[in-house]
Formats: structure tokens, sequence, C-alpha cells
């Protein structure tokens, strides 16, 4: 069924390449656009849809909420953020939360927390180690932050005082540690770098130099929390309790909501110097509720990491059978590494003209990230749809297929 659009792609800014095809409605693991085409969606907004497209317990949260509330603006206690608030807090044992709508603004709380505990605890320390690869947002604070390569330039002048180290080389950390040191920051698995996760072993140290040093951990889980790694949280994966924490994408399920996370010690902020319009309303705090309703269960959980291990596994047959580089696999955040020879883009390009939504965050890796309540038979049938693009021309000759896009 055909639905009609109106409006020109011409009146958006140029943010990213984008495909003719225009979304009009999901459902679980599919999308349809106007033309009624269907498509398998293993992108799901980035790890945003962490129970797939239209989930009947958000739809009707969101339902509700809207009839009755939607926002008496920040100024005022709403029922929805109170419930959010305490049970993010009891998950996680941290104390205080601050609700925002980008995990950029998330990020950017972070660090504003972190250089005020600076100045109150530290002798006014404000440097903040990162890492190389590591992604954070996109305000001028948090570019600054991230470690991806060119982005140090690209709205010069950088925001001062953050330095990187290597992901899973401790000695590259405690090398920067001096006295302006506040903080390490970072995202316990790479998502936009292509999937690569910090070791046990590595995170745990940096817990360990913190303590040593005196130093906030912050971890970014925008995109590693809300069950995505097989776990409520990924630092329960590696075992270790940040002072700071922010999550993001799959808290609201599809609606912009992320949030910031302290301990008591590391919660400083005073009267007007964090907030926002929109921070904490009740209808984005409703489908964080209607979210951990579902995920925040033992059973969901488990069956997460049994479709991670299908995936991983298929994608593995697939390495093998058309001899690729490397499977990366972190619960259901997954990266196939295509090695030389093949491109990325261009395989994900030709995916969505058959009817398949694949992510290349660099044109020599594949990012997996579908719903967490993604069926059996939907993986299959992704894995049947990537082995076909796989033994076809255009995975193997980027220049063809780049002609042929």
């Amino acid at each position: 069924m055909n639905t009609v659009v109106e409006g020109h792609p011409r009146h958006l800014m140029n943010i990213t390449p984008r495909p003719e095809a225009v979304m009009v409605r999901g459902r679980g693991s599919w999308l349809w656009d106007s033309a009624g085409r269907r498509y398998l969606d293993f992108v799901q907004g980035w790890a945003v849809n962490c129970l797939g497209h239209s989930h009947p317990a958000l739809t009707q949260a969101l339902t509700q909420q809207a009839g009755e509330l939607l926002t008496p603006s920040p100024a005022y206690h709403n029922a929805q953020a109170l419930r959010l608030a305490t049970r993010l807090a009891q998950l996680t044992g941290l104390a205080q939360v601050f609700f925002a709508s980008s995990g950029a603004e998330a990020n950017e709380g972070a660090i504003k927390l972190a250089r005020k505990w600076g100045r109150l605890h530290r002798g006014g320390a404000w440097k903040i180690i990162t890492l190389h690869k590591g992604y954070h947002g996109r305000t001028l604070a948090t570019m600054s932050a991230t470690g991806k390569p060119g982005w140090g330039s690209m709205f010069a002048p950088q925001v001062p005082g953050f330095v990187k180290a290597q992901l899973n080389d401790l000695a590259s950390v405690e090398a920067l540690i001096d006295a302006d040191t506040v903080a390490l920051m970072l995202e316990l698995v790479q998502g936009e770098a292509g999937v690569h996760g910090a070791t046990p072993e590595f995170a745990q140290g940096l817990r360990q130099l913190c303590d040593r040093h005196g130093l906030l951990l912050i971890v970014d889980e925008v995109q590693t929390g809300i069950g995505r790694l097989g776990t409520l949280f990924g630092c329960q994966r590696y075992g270790i309790s940040p002072d700071i924490m922010t999550l993001g994408k799959g808290l609201g399920g599809g609606v912009p909501l992320t949030a910031l996370l302290a301990s008591a010690s590391a919660s400083c902020f005073d009267y007007g110097e964090q907030g926002g319009t929109f921070c904490g309303n009740p209808f984005t705090a409703a489908a964080g509720n209607a979210v951990l309703d579902v995920v925040a269960q033992a059973e969901f959980l488990a069956e997460v990491r049994a479709r991670s291990a299908q995936l991983q596994a298929g994608l593995r047959a697939l390495q093998q059978r058309h001899q690729l580089a490397e499977v990366r696999a972190f619960g259901l955040l997954q990266a196939l590494e295509l090695g030389p020879g093949r491109n990325a883009t261009a395989l994900a390009a030709a995916a969505l003209e058959r009817g398949l939504l694949l992510n290349a965050p660099n044109p020599g890796c594949l990012r997996l990230m579908p719903a967490l309540n993604v069926r059996s038979e939907e993986i299959e049938q992704m894995l049947e749809m990537l082995d076909a693009l796989l033994a076809e021309p255009c995975a193997q000759t980027p220049a063809r297929c780049a002609l042929s896009a």
C-alpha cells in the first residue's frame, strides 16, 4: 500500500547521505517505505529501538501519557520521572539521575559534573582522559572528547582538557594522569569505531587506577546500556561500578530520552548549573518506564544472550565461507570485518536494494544492531540475505558497485 508523502528532502540540512526511500511504518524488526516496500531492519535507529518498531507496551504507555500530561516543565516534579529515576538508581547502585534528550547532552552533563567535582575535591582539576576512536557525541565538548579521526579540527578550536589514551592499554592511560586530571571517560564497547570492546582486565584496571589516584570513572553507556550487551548495563558484564554513567538510545525505545547518573559523592550540581526545557518530561519518562518493564526482566536478558550467540555463530559461518577478516560480538552489538577487497558501504547500499538494512560505520566493517527481541527466524533470514550479498560481485569489487549504485 502506497503512502503519499508531502514535502521534499531539499528542505532538510545535509547531515548524512540518505536513500530516496521514505520510511512510514514499522513493526518489530520490519520497516515499510511510502511505496509499500518492506525492509528487515538490523540497524534499528543505531541501536535505539531496543524493542523494535511499535512495540505494544511502548505504544500503550505513550498513548496513555499523551492523553494525561506531556510536560509541566522541569520546574515541577512529575510521577513518571520520579519513578524512572528511582528505578535506575536502584538498578545501577548510583544515587542521582538527570534526564536529557540526546546522548551528547548526557555526556556533556557528565563532563560538567566531573569538572565541578574537580573544583570542589581535587584542587581545580579539569582534564579528562578519553580514548582514541571513542565516540561521545556531536556538541563541541563531546566532539573534543571523541577520538574519531579528523574530529579535532572539524570545528576548531577544540574545547581544551581532553587527552587520548589507547583502548586496552593501561600504561597509556596512566602515563597521561597528572595533577590536573579529574576523570577517565570511555565506552566499554566502541560502537562507532566498529564494535571494539575493552577487555575485562582493562576495564577493571581503570577502576583501580581511578581509586588509586582519586579520579572519577565515567562510563558512556549510551549504546551499551539497556540490555544491548546481554546484561542490563554493560558495567555488569565487566564487573565494574562507575562513579558517573550515561544512558541513551535504548532507554527510550525510540523516544528521545537519555540519562546522566552519578554516585552520591559525585552528585555536586547546584541549582542553575544543569537543566533543559524537555529534560525529564513525563512523556519520555513514560517510555523509559515501559522499556524497563520489559528489558529489566531476567528472562528477557537471557533471550538476548541466546539471540546473540545465534547471530555470532551465523556471522562466523559467513566469515569462514567467504574468507572474511573477523567477527566481533558483544551481546546484540556485533560487527563483521570484511577484509581486503570488499567495501562495507557498497554492500550496505546493495542490501538496502534487496530489503535489508545494515550499517557500515567504516568502509571495511558492517555493524549489526537488531532489536533486542529479534526473533530467531529473523536472524536466519538476515544471514541468508547477507550470504547471498557476499557472494555477489558488488561485495567484492567496490569500484563496480559504486558505479551501479
